[in-house]
């Protein structure tokens, strides 16, 4: 039986409809804090530095619990591995609140905030496990258009502006304690609702070795140097987005005079082309290819893109529209990376998780190594802003040829299309003995 229904038409598989739902809800109450949390902690007396150093080493845990939700979906299976995310997320997040942020302890901020790093990405890294699980290859690329629109209009988008419009009255702190409520109606929508049995078993044979399986998501970097390539352009993707919020705010309000809720407005939009766009390159994945749409959408993309945010403001001062477009255009590239969820299961069809794995790892070292370039370049040579837009966009092109090693072999598409076979026999067996019960 293939899947036929309405979500299944727009490239959801039916059997996980209600995960993306869940995990935008989780998202958006894991965003709540994205565009005040900083502010919040220098206005009850911490220094910027103390932000900075809570944002880093919570970026490390990202990245570590980005890698250790692929062994952890194989050896546990997807969902527990999501109930852990959950069950982390809500607990740590109390102590953050309560023991940290609200008395203003900038020991327990930091200890429980960094701790919390570890949550997020087993609930939303052990989903696209699942994802990649089940779905059949022809739908790969939608449904990880899917994913990428649920987690990135929930975090920072639509968690945001849940913020912007609760802080007027109920307050900032109590509208942190209000994510507690999102993350926790999101968390339990997927995991209840959502039937699929896959997910609720280990992906590897029983008795497999854990430590075997551990070292396996890290190994298969040099066993298989096709997902060191991926994980490579996967950090570069977005650490453009994360040098930009660090070193374009001053660019736009300071050298170019917009206002500061200009460039809020345009940093909305920014995200707008890459939420719309995540589904758009997901869809053109599976018809054009995926490693086209990110060899072309994204790395050249980018690298043309990238120059051009930075110089069409210029060229026409103080013209938002000129630079909205622009901004929009650059969301959208960015976005056009995301068949590579889609595409790494393809490459590795034996290895799903440990190959996604190495995506996340990925990910997550996108939000260190952006700003760290940034700082590369400023200090050790001495480069301008100029020069910084000039690195990234190179780096991009050097993403580009890196796509050239993403093939997928003959023999990974037969296991793909043995797979398939073997899953569509289950599911036709599932659906015969239901009808006979």
């Amino acid at each position: 039986m293939q899947d036929r229904g309405f979500a299944a038409r727009l490239g959801i598989p039916q059997s996980l409809f209600f995960g993306f739902i869940g995990l935008l809800l989780f998202m958006v109450g894991d965003g709540v804090e994205a565009g005040y949390l900083d502010t919040y902690m220098l206005h009850h007396g911490h220094t910027q530095g103390d932000v900075n150093l809570m944002f880093t080493t919570y970026g490390v845990a990202v990245m570590i619990s980005a890698w250790l939700s692929g062994p952890l979906s194989d050896l546990y299976g997807p969902r527990r591995t999501m109930w852990a995310g959950l069950v982390l997320w809500a607990a740590l997040e109390v102590g953050f609140l309560s023991l940290g942020l609200g008395p203003d302890n900038l020991r327990m901020t930091l200890l429980f905030y960094t701790l919390r790093g570890f949550a997020y990405p087993l609930f939303a890294y052990g989903f696209l496990v699942w994802i990649a699980a089940v779905t059949p290859a022809r739908m790969l690329g939608s449904a990880a258009g899917w994913f990428w629109f649920s987690f990135s209009a929930g975090l920072p988008t639509l968690g945001s502006q849940f913020a912007r419009y609760t802080i007027p009255y109920i307050g900032e702190l109590a509208t942190f304690w209000s994510s507690l409520g999102l993350v926790i109606a999101g968390g339990l929508i997927a995991l209840l609702l959502v039937r699929e049995q896959t997910g609720s078993k280990p992906l590897v044979a029983a008795g497999a070795d854990r430590k075997q399986v551990f070292f396996g998501s890290i190994s298969i970097m040099w066993r298989e140097p096709k997902t060191l390539a991926a994980g490579i352009i996967r950090t570069v993707d977005t650490s453009s987005e994360y040098a930009f919020l660090a070193i374009m705010p001053a660019f736009f309000i300071d050298q170019l005079h917009f206002s500061q809720a200009l460039w809020l407005d345009l940093l909305s939009l920014i995200f707008l082309g890459n939420i719309l766009f995540n589904l758009v390159a997901g869809m053109l994945a599976d018809k054009l290819g995926h490693r086209f749409v990110v060899a072309v959408g994204g790395c050249v993309g980018c690298c043309v893109t990238i120059p051009l945010f930075y110089y069409v403001p210029l060229w026409y001062p103080g013209n938002f529209t000129a630079a909205a477009i622009m901004g929009f255009i650059y969301g959208g590239t960015v976005a056009a990376f995301v068949p590579m969820s889609g595409l790494m299961p393809l490459i590795c069809p034996k290895e799903k998780a440990a190959a996604l794995s190495i995506l996340g790892l990925g990910a997550g070292a996108s939000t260190w190594v952006g700003p760290a370039v940034v700082g590369v370049c400023e200090s050790w040579f001495g480069m301008g802003l100029e020069g910084v837009i000039w690195t990234f966009s190179g780096l991009y092109l050097a993403a580009g040829v890196l796509t050239l090693c993403l093939r997928i072999s003959p023999e990974a598409r037969r296991h793909t299309e043995m797979l398939e076979k073997k899953q569509s026999r289950a599911r036709q067996n599932d659906f015969a003995v239901g009808q006979a019960a």
